[in-house]
């Protein structure tokens, strides 16, 4: 280790290097020092601008991903709701097909309903119609007899009895009979078989009910047939001349 100082002393001096210099070098020289230190700044701050632009490039990265996330949302929100419009439009499609189809049911249902009412009516109708001449017949046999013994008060007893049972039944059917005797004749209710002259009614006053008419609940079962007043005619005046040309 001598011999190396030494040798290097004799080639500073042999150069003509001060001898700071030279003690600078033989010792742990600060230069030395300052260089590496230097070094390690350069190092530091070469690694920091590495670190920026590293952390640079991630962001822009990480930029570009949530841009092209938000467009995937947003293009999945735009799909999402032109679903959502889609079935909201077929849900009032389908409510309107609903309502026509239970306004439709109802109007069928109404029509039906009464359709089945008619058909009842008319069933009851016929069936009624069939009956009136026995009830007619039964009327015409009260008005001609005329008991006279006792067996014959028995059997006109029993004859009203079957007759009341009858009248009794059409009245719980609906049937109610006409009283147009003294009314102005209707042809929506009556039927004129007979005029009679007469100065005691007005002209179209139903005089007689000769053929009972009924009603259906609030509907004509059958027309009256009635007798109806009419004018009486004035006798024409005979002049006296040719009632004496006529005699001669």
């Amino acid at each position: 280790m001598i011999d190396e100082n030494k040798q290097i002393n004799n080639t500073s001096q042999q150069l003509g290097e001060p001898t700071e210099v030279k003690q600078a070098m033989k010792s742990d020289s600060p230069a030395h020092i300052n260089f590496n230190e230097s070094g390690s700044e350069v190092t530091e701050q070469v690694a920091a601008q590495t670190n920026i632009s590293g952390d640079t490039t991630v962001n822009s990265e990480n930029s570009v991903a949530a841009t092209e996330k938000t467009e995937v949302e947003r293009a999945a929100l735009a799909e999402l709701t032109q679903q959502i419009e889609s079935v909201k439009t077929q849900l009032e499609d389908r409510s309107t097909q609903y309502m026509r189809i239970a306004a439709d049911f109802e109007n069928y249902r109404k029509r039906t309903s009464k359709e089945k009412e008619d058909l009842e009516l008319q069933v009851k109708r016929n069936t009624i119609l069939e009956l009136l001449p026995i009830v007619d017949n039964f009327e015409r046999a009260r008005s001609h007899l005329k008991p006279q013994s006792d067996a014959e008060m028995t059997m006109h007893k029993s004859y009203q009895g079957v007759y009341k049972q009858l009248v009794d039944s059409l009245k719980r059917l609906g049937v109610s009979p006409m009283r147009p005797e003294g009314q102005e004749f209707d042809p929506n209710l009556h039927e004129a078989v007979m005029r009679e002259p007469t100065d005691e009614h007005p002209e179209g006053t139903v005089l007689e009910e000769l053929v009972r008419g009924y009603y259906l609940g609030d509907r004509v079962l059958r027309h009256a047939m009635v007798k109806v007043a009419a004018p009486k005619e004035d006798t024409p005046f005979a002049p006296e001349d040719q009632s004496s040309s006529a005699s001669s």
